[in-house]
């Protein structure tokens, strides 16, 4: 049976087959260029093109993706719009100084396969070829500096598309999780044991229930909400499993000032519900969950007692919450698992 590709070897292969297009296009100018430019010229005509074409090329795009891949596209228009300018300004003045190098270089190349004199090589460029050089170097320049534009505005309509079709499926699973039979049977059960019991706990039970579906509807199509939003949604969250299980599971938030920082919504409560259903709770040994605030992330910490039996997943776990928030922030989800603890690094977002 033929063994499946990994994610990582197709994006090795896609790179692989993006430098071979870039060979043969480089070698098709070339040729077009030799009959148009030189049609009775040096017969190292067509290899000075394609070279020439080529190295600079790889040269652009690999200084082009070093300066523009990382962007932080949570800092202010005005900043990003400065940082953007700035950064193509560099990236012109490394492409023209690299340019200039693989045209000097290839010169001394020449020089020794045809016998002349290497010595004349950078006074000649200097002297006579720089500016039809310049011209030539900046036209090519142009010409990928718009290619560059539209392959990043590709890019991101990709970003955009993938990000939809996440937040798709997760506002689908987040539904899925809250209204599902065993939650609503175990809300309800607990309901009608408090009624008669203690009415007052009863009717704060029924409003914790209510904020949680309410905090959903009114939520799930959001990139971003307020961390103090996502917090009250964890305590109302925390409350219906206090009230059922008492003692069992305990929950500590410690933080200051909260009030510039943005969270993905439902996010904390995907990481209690998570921590929750995989880790046995008992009076004698209860579930501890710890939420802090260091350094720009929210730390979710538990204490681990893993379940014996594995529970079935309900589809919206830390993969795709990893997902989510690399393609929002642009970050990754830390995740760290000891024999006694199990910590969650979320990004926040200002």
């Amino acid at each position: 049976m033929m063994k499946p590709l990994n994610p990582e070897d197709f994006f090795n292969q896609k790179k692989a087959i993006s430098h071979i297009s870039f060979f043969l296009t480089a070698f098709l100018i070339a040729v077009i260029m030799r009959f148009i430019e030189n049609p009775t010229g040096s017969p190292y005509y067509i290899p000075s093109v394609l070279f020439i074409i080529f190295v600079q090329v790889e040269v652009f795009i690999y200084v082009g993706h070093f300066l523009f891949s990382k962007l932080n596209y949570e800092q202010s228009p005005g900043l990003l719009t400065r940082i953007v300018i700035s950064r193509f300004l560099i990236f012109i003045a490394v492409c023209l100084f690299a340019a200039m190098i693989i045209y000097i270089l290839l010169k001394f190349i020449i020089a020794g396969l045809t016998g002349g004199d290497p010595s004349d090589v950078i006074p000649a460029f200097f002297n006579n070829e720089i500016g039809p050089w310049f011209r030539s170097t900046i036209k090519g320049l142009t010409s990928g500096a718009v290619i560059f534009v539209f392959l990043l505005w590709q890019t991101s309509l990709r970003r955009e598309q993938k990000l939809r079709e996440l937040n798709l499926v997760f506002q689908n699973e987040t539904l899925k999780s809250q209204v599902n039979p065993h939650f609503l049977f175990n809300s309800l059960n607990t309901v009608s044991s408090l009624i008669h019991s203690d009415p007052a706990k009863a009717e704060q039970f029924i409003n914790n229930l209510s904020s949680v579906y309410r905090f959903v509807i009114e939520n799930w199509q959001k990139d971003l909400i307020p961390l103090r939003s996502e917090l009250a949604l964890v305590d109302s969250y925390y409350e219906l499993y206090r009230v059922r299980d008492e003692e069992k599971i305990t929950l500590i938030i410690e933080y200051t000032d909260i009030s510039d920082y943005l969270i993905l919504p439902v996010s904390l409560q995907i990481l209690l519900e998570n921590a929750i259903k995989h880790n046995s709770a008992t009076r004698e040994d209860p579930l501890r969950i710890f939420i802090s605030v260091d350094n720009q992330y929210i730390i979710v910490r538990n204490n681990l007692q893993k379940k014996a039996t594995r529970l079935k997943s309900t589809g919206i776990g830390l993969k795709n919450l990893a997902e989510r928030v690399k393609l929002v922030s642009g970050k990754e989800l830390i995740i760290e698992e000891t024999p006694d603890f199990f910590t969650v690094k979320l990004p926040l977002m200002k």
